[in-house]
């Protein structure tokens, strides 16, 4: 704001957080039924972008069958006791980036 007493003008500042890129991509992983499988991805940069974890095309949450976790700009899924039904493609998405293995 920048007031002289009878005249008063006002402006913003918007900052905007830039886009994270995905500098370490997902590895194929093999595991045997019963063991955990791990899949990790490190981006750019921390951010606060929505990142999110898909088997196949269904998202993924935290609970009992699957771990994520975020820690700085490494984001780490860990399915739990995988199946044969968990067999499938893995992917990892923030904004317009994509991984998979």
């Amino acid at each position: 704001i920048c007031d002289t007493g009878d005249q008063q003008t006002t402006a913003a500042v918007l900052v905007k957080e830039p886009a994270a890129t995905i500098v370490e991509t997902l590895k194929d992983v093999t595991s045997y039924e019963g063991e955990d499988a791990v899949f990790e991805c490190r981006l750019s940069r921390e951010t606060s972008q929505d990142a999110q974890w898909f088997l196949g095309d269904v998202p993924l949450q935290s609970n009992e069958m699957n771990e994520i976790r975020v820690q700085g700009a490494r984001h780490t899924l860990v399915l739990r006791k995988v199946t044969l039904e968990d067999c499938g493609p893995i992917s990892f998405k923030v904004g317009q980036h994509t991984s998979a293995a």
